[in-house]
């Protein structure tokens, strides 16, 4: 299973961008999926997730209302669009595609596949 990334890059406070996760490897519309993020000097934690369907969506609080995660089963890809975008967003921000456990998986035990992460640079 590979999960390539892409749609980072810098933008400024306010600004928008849409993240794209395209997968291989296995089916990818039995699959939920999840994106991340890591700040310098910080954990990873989640910011949204989504069913394989696609009926049922999870957002951390800090992004809710501002992110919204999507997919396209038959692009095989997961998007994650970005508005609003402040300083503290700032982060690596990585896909992942786990076992669909009905609500949006919101932890990183329930995936077993990543990506190699694309950096979201916001300015001031």
């Amino acid at each position: 299973v590979q999960l390539q990334a892409s749609g980072g890059g810098l933008v400024q406070a306010g600004g928008s961008l849409r993240l794209s996760c395209a997968a291989s490897g296995r089916t990818f519309g039995t699959y939920a999926s999840g994106w991340f993020r890591q700040a310098p000097g910080k954990e990873r934690e989640f910011v949204a997730a989504i069913t394989r369907s696609g009926d049922s969506t999870n957002y951390a609080d800090s992004v809710k209302g501002r992110f919204t995660i999507s997919r396209d089963n038959a692009k095989n890809t997961v998007y994650l669009q970005m508005n609003s975008l402040k300083p503290e967003d700032t982060a690596v921000y990585y896909c992942a595609q786990g076992p669909d456990y009905g609500l949006g998986n919101k932890r990183e035990y329930e995936y077993d596949y990543w990506g190699q992460g694309t950096l979201v640079t916001v300015s001031s």
